[in-house]
């Protein structure tokens, strides 16, 4: 209410939403399994105490964020349920000479997939056909389990709907698919080099570690029965998703068409995803699947992790509005002396280190604002920075079990199969196949960004 930041004062304002931002946290931390409604909670204490003024609430969230996310998450139900992941491993395994190519395939096709489809539906697409083939070899599936699940949480930052971390960043930089490939900001004269080719370079050096992992891995692989796909309406969906997003990149923000200025809406991207979705479950209903396939498939969407955001992004609108985020990004240009690169190593490894335990998803919403306004306050473009910081973020999960929602969904599909799986035994592959990812993305960022 505002008479409760009246009394606070500005000083009061400041220590309130420092203090509950803080709480926030530790909630998020302790209570994962209640994130989303934690996030809620502090909203709504946000704009009771008048720390976000309630006009502004609905502004406070990136809708374009959260059409694409939610869009991009019914199509890619449709997707798995055509089976048509599962047929192209089932492929790849027919096609390796042994059970060290097999892994390396998957792992590598889970990263593939994960570029353009969120991380934790590759796990449950790739996962049940490399279980599958361990069962029919007599061996154990937990090794290439988790070389599933760290490649496809690598490749989550390598284009604009690869992970939410991405979307997050794509509208935080105003950036469209194409500029995830090659991008030219605003004052540069030529374009660079995209995080899609950063991810990929790093994504070759963790591979060649997991080679190595499985050198001894040579059992004979095959298979004596195949996925069957009768449904390709799902697979043109999610290419058509791309291509829109690909043609749209190209479209300027306004153009005169007519005599008629027409401006591109700022939730274009959004609205693309939405579409694609909408038109896959009217053809569910006209191609006779009736109600209950289009309930099925509204009931894949993750509406906890939408309302985690949209909350957040209300948090972040509180914290930015009482001078929070300044403070913060004040704190980091002092612990760097000012130094460019010492900031932009710190927020890498600071990234890869929080993101090993913290859901990777508050983190990077509430490190973009401060991002933005550690390089306005140095003078300096922030690409460097949001690249790197997206880099660790993205990349840190892979270190722990929990430290993404993927590798906890592929220890759950192991632990169905008998397999307990050891925050020992995962880190064995985690930690070194991260840090070499990891230390590829920090070496290639700065010389190409700053």
């Amino acid at each position: 209410m505002p008479q409760i930041a009246a009394a606070l004062g500005s000083n009061g304002i400041l220590i309130a939403a420092i203090a509950l931002f803080l709480a926030t946290y530790a909630g998020l931390m302790a209570f994962g399994a209640a994130r989303a409604y934690i996030a809620l909670g502090s909203a709504c204490l946000f704009v009771l105490m008048g720390i976000l003024p309630v006009g502004k609430v609905f502004g406070a969230v990136d809708w374009n964020v959260i059409l694409m996310i939610a869009g991009t998450m019914g199509t890619v139900s449709l997707f798995i349920e055509s089976k048509m992941p599962a047929r192209m491993a089932d492929f790849l395994i027919e096609k390796s000479p042994d059970l060290r190519w097999a892994a390396i395939l998957l792992s590598v096709f889970a990263g593939v997939i994960s570029a353009f489809v969120d991380n934790v539906a590759t796990v449950l697409m790739v996962a049940p056909v490399a279980v599958t083939a361990a069962k029919k070899l007599k061996v154990s599936p937990v090794k290439i389990i988790i070389a599933i699940s760290i490649a496809s949480n690598l490749q989550g930052a390598a284009t604009l709907v690869g992970d939410t971390t991405s979307i997050l960043l794509g509208g935080a930089a105003n950036m469209n698919f194409l500029d995830f490939f090659f991008f030219k900001p605003e004052g540069r004269a030529t374009l660079g080099v995209g995080m899609f080719w950063i991810v990929q370079a790093a994504f070759l050096a963790a591979t060649a570690i997991l080679l190595w992992m499985f050198r001894g891995d040579k059992q004979k692989v095959s298979l004596n029965e195949k996925t069957r796909v009768d449904d390709y309406f799902p697979s043109a969906l999610l290419l058509g998703t791309i291509v829109c997003l690909i043609l749209v990149s190209f479209l300027p923000d306004s153009f005169s068409a007519g005599g008629v200025v027409i401006t591109k809406p700022h939730i274009i991207n959004g609205l693309i995803c939405a579409a694609f979705f909408i038109a896959g479950l009217i053809r569910n209903l006209a191609a006779g699947h009736g109600l209950e396939s289009v309930k099925r498939v509204l009931k894949e969407i993750d509406y906890f992790t939408l309302l985690l955001l949209a909350s957040l992004f209300i948090v972040i609108g509180g914290l930015v509005e009482s001078g929070a985020v300044e403070r913060i990004a004040d704190a980091f240009t002092a612990v760097s002396g000012g130094s460019l690169f010492v900031i932009y190593t710190i927020l890498v490894w600071f990234s890869v280190i929080i993101s090993a335990f913290v859901d990777n998803i508050p983190y990077t919403a509430t490190m973009l604002p401060v991002v933005a306004i550690i390089a306005r306050n140095m003078g300096v473009p922030p690409y460097v920075l949001y690249f790197g910081m997206l880099s660790g973020a993205t990349l840190g999960g892979n270190l722990t079990p929990i430290g993404a929602s993927a590798n906890i969904a592929s220890l759950g599909i192991l632990r169905k199969e008998g397999y307990e799986v050891s925050a020992g035994t995962f880190m064995k592959m985690s930690v070194p196949y991260t840090l070499t990812a990891a230390a590829v993305g920090y070496i290639l960022i700065w010389p190409l960004w700053r």
